[in-house]
């Protein structure tokens, strides 16, 4: 079997498209396309904490504490002991954190809107159904 001929490389394919895309635009700014995803998703009133993080993003611990190190040095978030529990941690924006948020967040609607004026609603929905039947069926398969 040929790689074009695998759902697997089209995913990877487009979603390597749309990173590199992030990350272009991103780069004007001062940050990645991975800083600004987590910055997004960053509460602004209670904070999120570092598992929260890891889960989004899919990163190892180590990888983690690393892109969260460079962060801080970058003045961007800082990380506060959550006071009932001391072994967890919650990540906060500085106000320079919020600002690249706000450049972030309009990069993300440019983007879509850009997106959505050239695929159709239909197409947008079919493309919704299969992606979400895609990441089910993926995350049920048990191999033999």
């Amino acid at each position: 079997m040929k790689p074009e001929e695998t759902i697997d490389f089209y995913l990877k394919v487009v979603w390597q498209t749309v990173a590199n895309r992030y990350n272009n635009l991103a780069a004007e700014f001062g940050i990645t396309q991975s800083i600004g995803y987590l910055l997004i998703n960053i509460d602004d009133k209670e904070g999120t904490t570092v598992s929260q993080v890891a889960a989004l993003l899919g990163l190892k611990s180590t990888s983690l504490s690393r892109m969260l190190s460079n962060l801080e040095g970058m003045g961007l978030i800082y990380r506060e002991s959550n006071k009932g529990d001391k072994r967890s941690v919650k990540i906060h924006l500085t106000d320079l954190g919020k600002e690249k948020r706000h450049k972030a967040r309009v990069v993300v609607r440019k983007f879509n809107d850009y997106l959505n004026d050239h695929i159709s609603d239909g197409e947008k929905q079919q493309l919704t159904n299969i992606l979400k039947k895609i990441n089910q069926i993926t995350t049920d398969y048990k191999p033999e």
